[in-house]
């Protein structure tokens, strides 16, 4: 889990423009970063994590020779990064990270799940929950108002679980639309996680996504967007 101090680092505009910078030096001719440890492109620029060779701490991330040295950063797929992390742990203790992963409906938010997620991993996703305890005859993005308050119980239960880091998984992940800025950091802020990943899919593919799979999609795309507001800076 990040600390306040190493959150605050991850989310300051000197590593921002760092990381973009450093992550333009490694571009390959044919436009793509190589990852470091798996030796294959990174493809999507959410999946690009920068790796300190020497763990961040509260007590070096002010040293600039190795919180913004390029040459104690590794550039890697997100699944390579959590390997790395789950090999060597953080000095011997259990890793519990959180990761917000959000977006526009049919961006890939499951699908990027679904390829970075462990058996020892825990999913709060809230399309799921309606899913579980709905009725099989409802329609399938069909909310009954008269189970939304035991859809969101569940939910908070397991985001309480995930603040205060009770069970034993490794690294949570929360999956939802989240189209504004304000609930995201009251989100991250109120669950400690250690990074938002945003599945930044254009439009036009979400909305053929929705026509080629659910047709009732298409007004959520549409609403999500609308309300889309960016991270302070983008």
């Amino acid at each position: 889990m990040s600390t306040p101090k190493l959150q605050a680092f991850y989310k300051s505009r000197k590593w921002e423009t760092f990381i973009a910078n450093l992550r333009a030096e490694r571009t390959n001719a044919d436009g793509f970063i190589i990852c470091e440890k798996c030796g294959k492109p990174i493809l999507k620029a959410y999946d690009c994590i920068g790796h300190h060779i020497t763990e961040l701490t509260d007590d070096n991330v002010d040293d600039v020779m190795i919180s913004l040295n390029p040459e104690n950063i590794q550039l890697l797929h997100f699944k390579c990064h959590n390997e790395v992390h789950e090999r060597f742990g953080y000095n011997g203790r259990q890793t519990q990270n959180v990761f917000v992963v959000y977006g526009a409906p049919c961006a890939g938010k499951r699908t990027f799940v679904r390829e970075n997620a462990n058996n020892n991993d825990l999913i709060i996703d809230i399309e799921k929950i309606w899913a579980a305890i709905r009725a099989d005859k409802c329609a399938g993005n069909e909310k009954p108002n008269s189970i939304k308050s035991s859809v969101f119980a569940v939910r908070d239960t397991l985001l309480d679980n995930v603040r205060v880091r009770r069970g034993k998984w490794n690294n949570a992940y929360i999956i939802g639309g989240y189209p504004l800025q304000g609930e995201r950091e009251r989100l991250q802020s109120m669950v400690g996680a250690d990074k938002l990943i945003f599945i930044d899919t254009p439009k036009d593919i979400c909305k053929a996504r929705a026509q080629a799979t659910d047709e009732n999609k298409l007004q959520y795309i549409d609403e999500w967007f609308e309300r889309y507001s960016p991270p302070v800076g983008d």
